[in-house]
């Protein structure tokens, strides 16, 4: 079992960057595949990102593909999620979720979330 930590939210105007951090303990970080989540008011929740249990691969949603990237670093137990040229839509709660199995772009796949991170993207 491991257990999930988002951290980095926040508030941020139009075009700025801002990265999440998602920090796992109680199990082997490298055994799981992590994807990144958000779920903006009145929306269903939406596939934002994902990376394999060894970071050599990775995939993202068209809405992110080319502002977003999903690094990893299995030594400090931690999945980042790096957003650049934000935009209002962007807005939502951001969590990060783990996956023994293999990266997914389906939520209901995921073995363990995170409590998530408010981020906000003013216009």
């Amino acid at each position: 079992q491991v257990h999930l930590a988002e951290s980095g939210g926040g508030l941020v105007q139009a075009g700025d960057s801002l990265r999440l951090a998602c920090a796992g303990s109680g199990g082997t970080f490298s055994s799981y595949a992590m994807g990144w989540f958000r779920q903006a008011p009145g929306k269903d929740r939406e596939f934002v990102a994902a990376i394999t249990k060894s970071g050599d691969i990775t995939y993202s949603s068209d809405s992110v593909k080319g502002r977003f990237t999903i690094p990893r670093d299995n030594a400090k137990n931690t999945v980042y999620l790096q957003m650049n040229s934000l935009k209002p839509e962007d807005t939502a709660v951001y969590s990060c979720a783990a996956r023994r199995n293999g990266g997914s772009t389906r939520y209901s796949l995921y073995d363990y979330w995170g409590q998530g991170t408010q981020v906000t993207v003013s216009s």
